[in-house]
């Protein structure tokens, strides 16, 4: 059973529910935008006249794209963290620290609105990571 986070009230849920919408929104467009600039940047490797590009431009172009697509990649994997979140809201468990239940401190939430865990248990992570 999932633990509500009577700590926060419904304004201040309500706060970071907009603000993880607009975080959403703003990802969704920035995806759709490298999207589109990366299909018609590099969907022939001639210009208008019909001459071959250069070797260096169709390198760029190649480069643009796997960069943009690894942009993409990882606005995914925080579209994904922020959809988490929002769902947290709807259980009453968002600003609760997923592994210790202990509360995620408002400074941390409104640096990382979709944060996960509280920062003890995150930095411990880290640590355990790094070895």
């Amino acid at each position: 059973m999932p633990q509500n986070n009577k700590s926060m009230d419904k304004k201040k849920l309500e706060t970071y529910r907009n603000l993880l919408v607009k975080m959403r929104e703003d990802i969704i467009n920035d995806i759709k935008s490298m999207s589109n600039v990366s299909g018609a940047a590099g969907e022939d490797s001639s210009d208008v006249s019909g001459h071959v590009l250069h070797m260096a431009d169709v390198a760029t172009d190649m480069y643009d794209k796997e960069f943009s697509l690894g942009l993409a990649s990882k606005d995914r994997v925080l579209l994904q963290k922020i959809d988490e979140a929002l769902v947290r809201i709807d259980h009453g468990t968002y600003g609760l620290c997923i592994a210790t239940k202990k509360p995620i401190s408002p400074a941390r939430l409104k640096a990382i609105p979709y944060a996960e865990y509280c920062l003890e248990y995150q930095e411990k992570m880290e640590q355990e990571q790094g070895r």
